[in-house]
């Protein structure tokens, strides 16, 4: 899948992101940290990132996770992740994940990202339910996943262990396939 918009594209991750994932992950660490602690550890460095990406290349072939880059037009250079993961063929059910560096939000293009995604899921892999686990304080993630239609559905106690904050509640925000 590629999208193309006037300033980003959205594409599955190719070994020539590594560096600029890497940096990514490097430059955002203390934001990521707490809620992305196994993808920005599977990123502390290039060679990592060429890992990564081999690894998430194999999971879309199998299945089992589909992993998008948000790369800035302008400069070729990966700005985010959009990842579509814990899967359930059986419920044809999946959960997003999703980041964007510092330096690329207030622009819109998370949200033009996560729409593009969910047509994916809906459309191409005819999942019915899409989940979002978000904690309360992470604002910007709260109104990205509102703003692409998810509703709020429950809090799910102690779901999320943070290595920095100890056991978390995570609210549960989802959104079903019409068709």
């Amino acid at each position: 899948m590629v999208l193309s918009k006037d300033t980003f594209e959205l594409a599955t991750l190719q070994h020539e992101d590594a560096p600029s994932l890497s940096q990514l992950m490097i430059t955002n660490g203390r934001r990521f940290q707490l809620y992305l602690p196994k993808t920005l550890a599977q990123n502390i460095s290039e060679e990592a990132s060429v890992n990564y990406i081999a690894q998430q290349r194999e999971a879309i072939i199998e299945q089992t996770e589909y992993t998008f880059a948000i790369k800035d037009l302008e400069t070729s250079k990966v700005a985010g992740l959009v990842i579509l993961k814990n899967l359930n063929w059986n419920q044809n059910q999946g959960e997003f994940a999703y980041c964007l560096g510092n330096n690329y939000t207030g622009n819109g293009w998370m949200v033009k990202a996560l729409k593009t995604s969910i047509q994916f899921a809906f459309n191409d892999l005819a999942l019915q339910t899409l989940n979002i686990l978000v904690h309360k304080t992470n604002t910007p993630s709260v109104n990205v996943a509102k703003r692409c239609g998810f509703s709020w559905v429950k809090t799910l106690e102690n779901d999320y262990i943070s290595s920095a904050k100890g056991p978390l509640d995570m609210e549960l925000y989802q959104l079903h396939n019409e068709r």
